[in-house]
C-alpha cells in the first residue's frame, strides 16, 4: 500500500506541469485556466498529499465546494450524477444552500461602485418631512399647533406650512358639524323629580359643536363627558320647575327645553369650555314602569273631566251670547218706544198675540154677523191623521 501511495503521489507531481481539465480542488475553490504552482511541503505523515503544491485549474466537479475541510484533509467526494451537479444551479449561477431564489439579489450600484441606499434613506426622510410640514384644513375645520406639546396657535382652512415632526405638530378638528348626545343611552330610565313631587321617565337629545378649539382641547380633560354631565344637571333644575302635568304637555316641555339650553350654555362658558349647544330635544315623557296602569286610569278620568267641563263652558256661552242678544233687542225696542210709545204698544201687541194665536186650533169671534173662520188648515191636518194611521198599522202587523 505505501509503494502504490507514493506511486499515486509521483504521478500527481509529474502532471503538476499539465493543465488538468478539473483543477487540484485546493480550499480556497480555485478554478483559473491556467495552472497555478504552489511550494510544495511534501508529503504528510499520514501519508495523505499535501494541502499545497498543487496547480490550480478549472473546479473538479466531483469535489465538495471548498475543497476540504480546516485540517487540509478533502472533504467526502460529489456525486458524479450530472442531476445531482446541475440540480443546485440556475442561468444565474450555482445557488446557495437554503437560501432560495432571492439569495444573490443585490441592489443595482451607481457609477463609480457607490450604493444607493444612501438616496433612498433621504428620499423617505424627504417625504416624511414633506409630509409633517404641509397641512391641508378643510372648510368644515381648524387645526392646532402645538410647539413640543405647547399650543402656538391656530389654523383656520386653507393650506399651511408648519415645522416638521417632531418640533411642531397639527392636529385637525372638525368644528362646524353638528354633535348629538342622548341622554340616557338605550332604552334605559331616566327618574327625574318635578316639581309637584312626582316622578317622570324622560328621554332627551343635546346637540352641541365647538366654538373655540384652543379652549375645548386644552380647557378639559373629557369635554365629551362634560357636556352630558351639565346636561344632565341642567335638565333636572328645569324639570323641578314644572309640574308633572305641564312636563306632558307640549308647552311646557318647550319651557323645559329652552331653561335647559340656557342653563347649560351659563354653565360650560363658565367653565371655558368652548362648546356651544345648539338645542335640546325632550323624546319621551313617560311615567315610571310601575305605575303605568294606574297614571293610565287617571289620566282616562282627567280627559273625561276635561271633556265635560269643555261642554259646561260651551253650554255656558252659549246662554250668555242669547241673553247678551235678548238685551241688545230689548235696548232697541226701549228706544223706538221713547220716540212714539202708543204706535210701539200696539205694534208689540199684535207680535205678541200673533205668536200666542198661531199655535191654537180656536178661532174668536168678537162681534154678531160676522162669518166664523173656517179652519181649513186644521180640516186638512184631521183628515191627514186617519190615513196615516191605517199606513202604520199594516207595517206593525208585519213586524
Amino acid at each position: 500500500m505505501d509503494r502504490m501511495d507514493g506511486f499515486t503521489k509521483r504521478i500527481a507531481l509529474a502532471m503538476a506541469g499539465r493543465k488538468s481539465p478539473w483543477g487540484s480542488g485546493d480550499s480556497n475553490g480555485g478554478g483559473g485556466d491556467e495552472p497555478r504552482e504552489t511550494p510544495d511541503t511534501g508529503p504528510s505523515s499520514d501519508g495523505e498529499p499535501p494541502a499545497k503544491g498543487r496547480v490550480g485549474g478549472p473546479r473538479n466537479p466531483w469535489l465538495p465546494p471548498g475543497g476540504g475541510n480546516d485540517t487540509g484533509k478533502p472533504g467526502p467526494r460529489r456525486s458524479a450524477s450530472i442531476e445531482d451537479i446541475f440540480k443546485n444551479r440556475g442561468p444565474e449561477g450555482p445557488r446557495r444552500a437554503g437560501g432560495g431564489g432571492g439569495g444573490n439579489f443585490r441592489l443595482p450600484e451607481r457609477r463609480g461602485g457607490k450604493s444607493w441606499f444612501p438616496i433612498g434613506i433621504a428620499l423617505i426622510v424627504g417625504v416624511l418631512l414633506f409630509v409633517t410640514m404641509v397641512h391641508q384644513i378643510a372648510p368644515r375645520e381648524q387645526g392646532v399647533v402645538t410647539t413640543f406639546g405647547k399650543y402656538t396657535n391656530t389654523l383656520n382652512s386653507g393650506l399651511h406650512i408648519t415645522a416638521p415632526w417632531p418640533f411642531q405638530q397639527v392636529e385637525v378638528t372638525d368644528v362646524t358639524s353638528i354633535r348629538s348626545e342622548k341622554i340616557p343611552e338605550g332604552n334605559e330610565q331616566k327618574l327625574i323629580l318635578t316639581g309637584d313631587q312626582n316622578l317622570v321617565d324622560l328621554s332627551y337629545v343635546i346637540r352641541w359643536n365647538i366654538k373655540d378649539l384652543k379652549q375645548y382641547m386644552f380647557q378639559l380633560a373629557e369635554p365629551e363627558e362634560t357636556v352630558r354631565e351639565v346636561a344632565e344637571a341642567a335638565m333636572r333644575a328645569s324639570v323641578a320647575e314644572q309640574t308633572l302635568d305641564a312636563t306632558f304637555s307640549g308647552a311646557g316641555r318647550a319651557e323645559i327645553e329652552q331653561g335647559v339650553r340656557a342653563r347649560m350654555q351659563a354653565l360650560l362658558d363658565a367653565y371655558r369650555a368652548g362648546i356651544a349647544v345648539q338645542g335640546i330635544e325632550i323624546e319621551r315623557t313617560d311615567p315610571p314602569e310601575r305605575v303605568v296602569e294606574a297614571f293610565k286610569d287617571v289620566s282616562a278620568a282627567q280627559q273625561d273631566a276635561d271633556a265635560e267641563l269643555n261642554r259646561a263652558r260651551a253650554y255656558a256661552q252659549q246662554v250668555l251670547a242669547q241673553a247678551e242678544g235678548d238685551a241688545a233687542s230689548f235696548d232697541k225696542i226701549y228706544e223706538e218706544y221713547r220716540m212714539a210709545p202708543e204706535v210701539t204698544r200696539r205694534r208689540l201687541y199684535y207680535e205678541t198675540m200673533e205668536s200666542v194665536l198661531a199655535k191654537t186650533d180656536k178661532t174668536i169671534v168678537e162681534t154678531d154677523g160676522v162669518q166664523t173662520y173656517l179652519p181649513l188648515p186644521e180640516v186638512q191636518r184631521r183628515q191627514r191623521a186617519p190615513a196615516a194611521s191605517a199606513a202604520a198599522a199594516p207595517a206593525t202587523g208585519d213586524q
